[in-house]
């Protein structure tokens, strides 16, 4: 492994982030838990990231560059990376001092296991009874499954989204995931927000001691469902696949261009349905008495996609989400990672932005989701995911007073 380098700046003052002084330990790997810690970094949160010797193993997924791992340029930022062997002695009672500094501990092991390495939450709160502990599982701290494995995809099919994504009526091919961890990043996502809640609850309102928080993946993909289940709970009815579609308002479905690719359009309301219309040179369509609310509109959506499919069919994507932007109607041709890279609204806001990474060199980082007057997004990223164990001599140093390692 590369030795350690110590990325410029990790000492960098920003006090105009929300959450600069909260500190936080991770006990994070693989997506979920680390997702939820570099949210609260970029928010101002001192985040330490205990990694075990060789390292988190998500430093060995995707591409490399200089020999090093690229994700972990953004997966790591602004956070301070130590090494600790957690089943070492020596090393748990470092960790139980870092434990005694910190505000709160994020971490995403199976169930059970810290309670068997003897760092449950009982021994942390031995040493800190403030501490708050966010724990980010595959089923949660107890049920039946609480034991099995998981990694995001089983939280995608059991929490009911990956059954939605299938094509309606193809049954030759598996229901494709989005392309993204989501249900590791939402997992992530309510971690994040629970800490900040129980830090509040604790620290403004109710006082006492920390709180223990149980996320998991499942519930996190189930949470977003919507209506799905009070309408099961009261006709029967589960809700199947819609392609593109959205099964409650029309026109709205992504469709086909001239030049491959595809324009996503969203006509829902009525006005915006009678400018679409005109748009396509379809007035007949916006004039026809089936069509004049959005339930007449529902029941004919086959009929107003082939229409809206023959115009696209026509034009390439940008060319035809011009025209309809012309008359404001909401669309967007499918963006691929170039697209965002090069549009002039994210390069704006600084929604893509170029960092200097000191693993990596200049590198493209996305911008964190949330903006905070007096704080500009380049400023939020002070520095970039370190090697494995670069901080080791600092957070000892500042955090437990331990004079320099050898």
């Amino acid at each position: 492994m590369t030795s350690p380098a110590k990325p410029p700046a990790t000492r960098l003052p920003l006090t105009g982030l929300p959450l600069t002084g909260l500190k936080v330990l991770e006990l994070g790997h693989y997506i979920a838990g680390p997702f939820a810690t570099r949210l609260l970094a970029d928010m101002g949160a001192e985040v330490v990231k205990v990694e075990p010797p060789e390292g988190d193993p998500i430093r060995g997924w995707g591409s490399r560059h200089n020999g090093h791992p690229v994700w972990f340029s953004i997966h790591g930022r602004n956070k301070l990376s130590v090494t600790l062997d957690l089943k070492n002695p020596r090393d748990q009672a470092r960790l139980l001092k870092l434990a005694a500094r910190a505000d709160a501990l994020v971490e995403n092991f199976r169930p059970g296991y810290l309670e068997r390495i003897g760092l449950g939450p009982d021994r942390l709160r031995e040493a800190n009874p403030r501490l708050v502990i966010a724990r980010v599982s595959g089923y949660g701290q107890d049920g039946p499954y609480r034991d099995k494995p998981a990694f995001g995809a089983i939280g995608e099919a059991m929490g009911g989204l990956r059954h939605l994504t299938a094509n309606p009526g193809q049954t030759e091919l598996p229901p494709p995931r989005c392309g993204l961890s989501i249900s590791d990043d939402l997992a992530g996502m309510y971690a994040a927000m629970a800490v900040v809640s129980a830090c509040w609850g604790r620290d403004a309102g109710e006082g006492g001691g920390g709180r223990t928080i149980d996320i998991n993946l499942v519930d996190s993909v189930f949470s977003l469902s919507e209506g799905i289940l009070p309408e099961y709970g009261l006709t029967g009815k589960i809700r199947q696949p819609a392609g593109a579609a959205i099964p409650t308002a029309a026109p709205t479905n992504t469709y086909p261009c001239a030049d491959g690719k595809w324009l996503c359009v969203a006509g829902n309301s009525d006005f915006i349905f009678r400018r679409l219309m005109a748009a396509i040179g379809r007035p007949d369509l916006a004039d026809d008495p089936r069509m004049a609310d959005n339930g007449g509109r529902c029941a004919h959506a086959a009929e107003l996609d082939a229409a809206i499919a023959d115009w696209t069919r026509t034009l390439p994507a940008r060319e035809a989400q011009e025209r309809l932007e012309a008359v404001d109607v909401p669309c967007s041709r499918l963006f691929d990672i170039r697209d965002i890279a090069e549009d002039p609204h994210f390069l704006a806001r600084d929604s893509v932005m170029p960092v200097d990474d000191p693993l990596l060199g200049p590198v493209l980082h996305p911008a964190a989701p949330f903006r905070f007057d007096g704080v500009t997004p380049r400023e939020m990223v002070r520095w970039t995911g370190p090697a494995a164990g670069a901080h080791n001599e600092q957070v000892f140093q500042d955090w437990l007073g331990e004079e320099q390692q050898a």
